[in-house]
């Protein structure tokens, strides 16, 4: 049986190869695909989703918008990376279907009421705005929730947007803040394992050579995104941040990590967005978070195209 999820995404353009892998995932039922403001604005993030479920003709797939800015902070955006629309290197039509009615939010506390206690995975690939503005609103969401499943935070890796913060969670540390104290269980792929799932140019040109829609979506935008941390970081590709999270839903043994207490910073400048992790068992806290740190990079790339060769 398939397992039953929520997307929350902001893309990005490993925001839309982590969407078009779960698409073509009949290991996941993608119940609906929430919005976020973070990589680019609220409109784009959402027009961005509309394309990509038209690119994998899964339109039976529900978008919902989601919220325009963090809970307490300013929006902070990265085009600097993903450039101004946020999935440059594809010049996708724009979409003919429209985002569904309602709020995400209330997307995803409706979805979660519904179902039966742990039913339901959430899979956040942008800031955890959303999730946390549900917790909030509706905190009987949960029991309902199975696993939060996550890109975000870097622990022995540092940040990258500051010294010890990353992006998605220095985006809304307050929300995320919300998330790692709610509870639920949580699996975690921050820069430590992200920065190990490389993109390289024969990755790249094994997308091209599918010769479909999908593959060349996918080999221009990746072309386009992995630019910026071969500048910063001198890697040999791009870290495919994102598709860590449906990779792990469909094949967890390509993933090895620890379970810890972990909490966000969100008082000092400094700091703020800094994700913490207990990892010696300081604290008496629980330990609610499996943190992935190492992943067979070659398996899962292996599999990312693969799923896309399936669209």
């Amino acid at each position: 049986m398939a397992r039953p999820i929520i997307i929350d995404t902001d893309p990005g353009q490993d925001d839309a190869i982590a969407i078009l892998v779960a698409l073509a995932s009949p290991e996941l039922d993608v119940r609906g695909i929430t919005t976020v403001a973070g990589n680019v604005p609220q409109p784009l993030v959402t027009t961005n989703t509309l394309r990509l479920v038209e690119l994998a003709k899964r339109t039976d797939v529900p978008v919902y918008r989601g919220c325009s800015r963090p809970i307490v902070r300013k929006l902070n955006t990265a085009e600097y990376v993903h450039g101004p629309t946020g999935i440059d290197g594809t010049d996708l039509p724009e979409p003919a279907i429209e985002p569904a009615l309602g709020h995400g939010v209330d997307f995803i506390i409706d979805t979660c009421l519904a179902a039966a206690d742990g039913e339901i995975t959430i899979c956040p690939l942008g800031p955890l705005t959303n999730i946390g503005t549900a917790i909030v609103k509706e905190p009987t969401i949960i029991p309902k929730i199975r696993e939060i499943v996550m890109m975000g935070g870097g622990f022995r890796e540092g940040g990258n947007t500051t010294p010890v913060a990353e992006f998605n969670i220095y985006v809304d540390p307050h929300a995320a803040r919300i998330v790692f104290d709610s509870g639920v269980p949580m699996t975690v792929m921050p820069l430590d394992v992200t920065h190990k799932a490389l993109v390289l140019p024969e990755h790249v040109e094994r997308l091209r050579a599918l010769g479909t829609p999908a593959g060349d979506a996918s080999a221009g935008m990746l072309g386009f995104y992995v630019r910026f941390d071969i500048e910063r970081y001198g890697f040999e590709g791009g870290p495919l941040h994102d598709p860590c999270t449906i990779a792990y839903l469909v094949a967890p043994d390509l993933f090895r990590g620890e379970t810890v207490a972990v909490t966000v910073e969100i008082d000092s400048e400094l700091t703020i967005g800094q994700t913490i992790a207990d990892w010696w068992g300081m604290t008496d806290a629980d330990p609610q978070s499996t943190v992935m740190l190492d992943v067979d990079a070659e398996a899962f790339m292996d599999l990312v195209i693969e799923r896309i060769g399936r669209l």
